[in-house]
């Protein structure tokens, strides 16, 4: 029976079993450290990660599934919601055809023509839908508008600027590009009137897409030589409170979400550095962001300890979630993951090194009751690393996205599944 319903779903003609997800009243709303619908009740967002920020300019998988099977599926898991990532380049270029974005990303990932035309062909095949005259813009449509009507809600994350990659220290993505001391490595794309622009486009564009409840402003803003640490990080304060004002000017209904630096990690400098972002122009709306992974510099495991770990999280981000605090807000780690095969069978296809981290973070949020985004739905890429239709060993999702990669890994979020507390 496995063998057949894995057949079926190779061949998209095996529907995933949808559970009846309605959503919130809307639109979303932050109070202290909480997120309320439009009733004032809690809504815990359970968020999958869906890239759509690489090359093609397009959510991936559609090469392996329709994108109805796709946002099914993700229904039929019991996710709230999806963190859906896009580049400043797709933002400013949303009339760019879908053929057109395939043909430019041989050039830019630097793969044969051929292979991004035949993997085109594979992706009309699935999606008929897909004609010549289809934009890079009507396939996210597509997914913001089919994932609202099973009632899971859209974050829209402006992962990069050069649709690529995230993330490298020399992509040239990591920090404002007139922030104090540039320096190309980092810096070369990050241009920032594009990206306020890019942000001001996606807000406006999501007026008329009611599922979209929240605008990421940047993903993994990083410091690199002097960038940041010889003014207090003046850059970030500068630039996230301008972005976060024109957001909510553009749509006053999106919650505003906002990390910190060193990659998403690192919000010391509201609490230590006695110097609080001033949110006043999305009052109401604001909610912080956290990435952690097994890698992750932030959050060392030197002593073999999960305690010091989780130390780590709240002493570097995690505070924000104490409240009658400045500071205090709503905290999403929006980013988490792990290798979903390869390892040993008494880590359930995880290696021991990320058992044992996923264990302590999943200590850490259930505790907290904290929103999260788990990184990512993605089996494959189209292109990644030169190379065409590549797999993703960290995709919840097998290659060809027909089901679970690892069908252990959502018994091992636990409770992080449920919301624990209120108000």
């Amino acid at each position: 029976m496995a063998v057949l319903h894995h057949f079926l779903a190779v061949l998209g003609l095996l529907t995933p079993l949808i559970r009846a997800v309605v959503p919130p009243p809307l639109p979303l709303h932050s109070s202290s450290r909480w997120i309320l619908d439009a009733d004032n009740n809690r809504v815990k967002l359970r968020c999958v990660n869906w890239a759509g920020h690489m090359e093609t300019n397009v959510p991936e998988g559609l090469q392996h599934q329709s994108i109805d099977f796709i946002v099914d599926w993700i229904a039929a898991q019991n996710f709230t919601c999806v963190r859906l990532t896009y580049s400043t380049d797709h933002a400013l270029n949303p009339d760019l055809p879908v053929a057109a974005s395939f043909a430019a990303a041989a050039r830019d990932a630097g793969v044969p023509a051929a292979d991004m035309t035949a993997l085109y062909s594979r992706v009309v095949a699935r999606n008929p839908w897909i004609t010549p005259a289809t934009t890079t813009r009507d396939v996210y449509a597509a997914a913001v508008d089919k994932l609202f009507a099973r009632g899971v809600l859209t974050l829209l994350d402006n992962h990069v600027s050069k649709a690529s990659w995230c993330c490298h220290i020399n992509d040239g993505n990591g920090w404002w590009d007139a922030g104090a001391w540039y320096n190309p490595w980092n810096s070369r794309h990050f241009d920032t009137q594009k990206w306020l622009d890019g942000l001001q486009a996606m807000a406006a564009w999501s007026l008329s897409h009611p599922g979209v409840v929240a605008v990421g402003l940047r993903n993994e803003i990083r410091e690199f030589l002097l960038q940041g640490t010889l003014n207090g990080r003046a850059d970030w304060y500068t630039y996230v409170k301008r972005a976060g004002d024109l957001v909510h000017a553009t749509n006053p209904d999106v919650l505003v979400v906002v990390g910190g630096t060193q990659s998403t990690t690192d919000l010391l400098h509201i609490r230590d550095g006695g110097r609080m972002l001033d949110t006043s122009g999305w009052e109401g709306k604001h909610v912080w962001e956290m990435h952690a992974y097994s890698f992750t510099v932030t959050f060392p495991d030197v002593f073999d300890n999960c305690d010091v770990v989780k130390t780590q999280y709240g002493a570097f981000s995690g505070f924000v979630l104490e409240q009658g605090k400045a500071y205090t807000g709503p905290m999403m780690l929006s980013e988490f993951g792990v290798g979903m095969e390869g390892g040993e069978a008494q880590y359930q296809g995880l290696s021991a090194k990320d058992d044992k981290y996923l264990k302590c973070l999943v200590s850490y949020m259930q505790n907290n009751d904290a929103d999260w985004a788990v990184w990512a739905i993605q089996g494959s890429y189209y292109v990644r690393d030169k190379k065409v239709d590549i797999d993703e060993t960290w995709g919840l999702m097998n290659h060809d996205w027909s089901d679970w990669r690892n069908p252990a890994f959502p018994g091992m979020l636990g409770d992080m599944w449920k919301m624990t507390q209120q108000p």
